[in-house]
């Protein structure tokens, strides 16, 4: 690990400024200490900040959901709020990780964690992303959980969050501020595809803050949920998953969100899947046809083309269950 200062922000002032020195934000710091213990991160300033006040979940005018960027995993997933009004977010969070991480781990720390990929923490490894221009490792290496959607000839690491799948369903917003002021970035938007820069993972301005991630309204009833096919049951992250949501009126599907995980660059939304099930009714036919619109466009490596078919199988599933005809 290299020499690094450390400061501990009292307020959100003082957190902003440290961050457009060129200050590195930390709170349970479960992703970006061990980086740093790999040399992978070299960080030459940490800002503390846990004190900020940031750990509230409220139901915003409309309906939806706000949650405080400092708030837990494990709070979040107990959160009745959260669990009556969107389950998919909480079933995500209680698949990802250990207990002791969830209990560490915040929503923004989360979204903003990166790769698994064994070549990105591999510092004697060729990786785009860790340093622009030396190559991929993946392409021609062990690559079984890699990405087979989003890819670029840059990158084909996968992003590793559960959660970040449950908001890029429910097309969620992320609140942030900076030295210039607020704003907000649809979550669509907020995590980037490699393309040729795999370097830059989100689009955050020097010195932003993540102060929310917010949740809007959708119709009601609405059903929603989560899953997440993996090696193991205990702590493993996703070969495939898939988090769905569907608004179901006079046996009708009106509405439906669908985005899939462990299988892109970004979780990876799935519109073909959503417009195939508006206007229909709930049958098993219709689940099947609308998960093989799954991994359209995918580019599997050799390593890694069974994710094709458990990709369509994984929404099918989910689509079942959450429908109601399992």
């Amino acid at each position: 690990m290299h020499p690094f200062s450390f400061t501990k922000a009292q307020s959100t002032r003082e957190a902003l400024n440290a961050g457009r020195r060129g200050g590195r934000y930390i709170a349970g710091g479960t992703t970006l200490v061990d980086l740093m213990r790999e040399t992978v991160e070299r960080p030459e300033s940490l800002v503390d900040i846990t004190d900020l006040p940031l750990r509230e979940v409220t139901v915003t005018e409309r309906g939806g959901l706000r949650i405080g960027a400092l708030v837990s995993m494990a709070e979040t997933a107990a959160n009745r709020k959260v669990r009556t009004m969107y389950p998919v977010v909480s079933e995500s969070l209680e698949l990802s990780a250990s207990a002791q991480l969830r209990n560490m781990a915040t929503i923004g720390g989360n979204i903003m964690q990166r790769t698994r990929c064994t070549y990105f923490r591999d510092v004697t490894a060729d990786c785009n992303k860790r340093q622009p221009g030396s190559g991929c490792s993946a392409l021609r290496g062990f690559n079984r959980m890699h990405a087979i959607l989003g890819t670029s000839d840059s990158c084909v690491a996968a992003h590793p969050s559960d959660v970040a799948v449950a908001f890029a369903a429910l097309e969620a917003t992320v609140h942030l501020l900076g030295p210039d002021g607020e704003r907000r970035v649809p979550f669509a938007d907020f995590l980037l595809e490699p393309g040729s820069t795999p370097n830059r993972e989100q689009a955050l301005r020097k010195g932003e803050l993540i102060t929310a991630v917010e949740i809007p309204a959708l119709p009601r009833p609405l059903m929603s949920g989560y899953l997440k096919v993996r090696d193991r049951q205990s702590y493993e992250f996703a070969l495939t998953s898939a988090a769905v949501a569907l608004h179901v009126r006079g046996g009708v599907i009106r509405e439906a969100k669908v985005a899939a995980g462990g299988v892109g660059t970004v979780p990876w939304k799935l519109p073909a899947v959503e417009r195939h099930l508006i206007g229909e009714r709930p049958s098993d036919a219709l689940w099947k046809a609308a998960a093989e619109k799954a991994a359209a466009g995918a580019r599997p490596l050799s390593g890694n083309r069974f994710k094709v078919e458990l990709l369509k199988r994984t929404v099918e599933r989910q689509l079942r269950i959450v429908g109601g005809t399992r």
